[in-house]
């Protein structure tokens, strides 16, 4: 489908899922504001997409620095932003509950769970304002059932489910598109890590088990569209055989 003209602002964009779909928005016509804590990596992912990309140094924990965001992208772009992509994400460190450090556990809640609310607090006034907007978070099997040693990603991704279910009920009559997206295992850093851990049935997989993260960027555009209003307040999983057939992906 064209975005041409729109404007996408994708978070965790240095790597995995939010690289592949910083490309995927750009091919499809849209200006993309990347932000991650990697200022490097996403300098070198706006270079290489060109002028309608931009890099903006975030840590989604931190408010202020998401409303910054905004308020950069709102600047580059001329006001308006249409998609927000809650992607940014973290698991380590795995551990149980037992031997789990409190305050690493807390990071994790900051960045999986405060940084979605972070994201769609501020994007939500600007499209508030302009009448309409999609908010797209990156969900998980985890949201729906407990993997030992991931009591910390468990919680949050449960969290994150609920603000999409919240964005919904409380604006989804007012021009809001919330959905969430559950790809199942995505060949990333991440599933390095988790494979690293050796813990619970998920470290276990074979790489060749895992989807390509182009496959949930694909999946992203797509819930932009009209094809996808059906998932309005809900969740589209890339386990789904029949979701798989409809975007073409084998």
């Amino acid at each position: 489908m064209s975005l041409s003209g729109k404007t996408v602002l994708i978070t965790g964009a240095s790597r995995g899922i939010g690289e592949a779909a910083a490309r995927a928005f750009a091919e499809a016509g849209a200006n993309v504001a990347l932000t991650a804590r990697g200022a490097d990596a996403i300098a070198t992912l706006a270079g290489e997409i060109g002028e309608r990309a931009i890099a903006i140094p975030c840590d989604v924990s931190r408010y202020w620095e998401v409303q910054q965001a905004v308020a950069r992208t709102q600047e580059a772009f001329g006001g308006a932003i249409d998609v927000l992509v809650n992607n940014a994400g973290v698991i380590e460190p795995v551990a149980f509950m037992a031997e789990a450090d409190p305050e690493a556990w807390g990071q994790v809640i900051d960045i999986n769970l405060k940084g979605v609310f972070h994201g769609i607090r501020a994007v939500l006034p600007v499209m508030l304002g302009q009448g309409h907007g999609t908010i797209l978070t990156i969900g998980s099997g985890a949201a729906h059932g407990p993997n030992e040693g991931w009591s910390h990603y468990c919680a949050s991704k449960a969290g994150a489910w609920m603000l999409t279910r919240m964005a919904h009920r409380e604006y989804g009559e007012k021009g809001i598109r919330a959905l969430s997206l559950s790809p199942g295992t995505v060949a990333t850093q991440m599933q390095k890590e988790i494979k690293a851990s050796g813990v619970n049935r998920i470290s276990q997989l074979d790489w060749s088990d895992h989807i390509p993260p182009e496959w949930v960027a694909r999946a992203l555009v797509w819930m932009c569209g009209p094809e996808a209003d059906r998932f309005k307040g809900d969740e589209v999983s890339l386990r789904d055989e029949g979701i798989r057939s409809e975007l073409g992906l084998a």
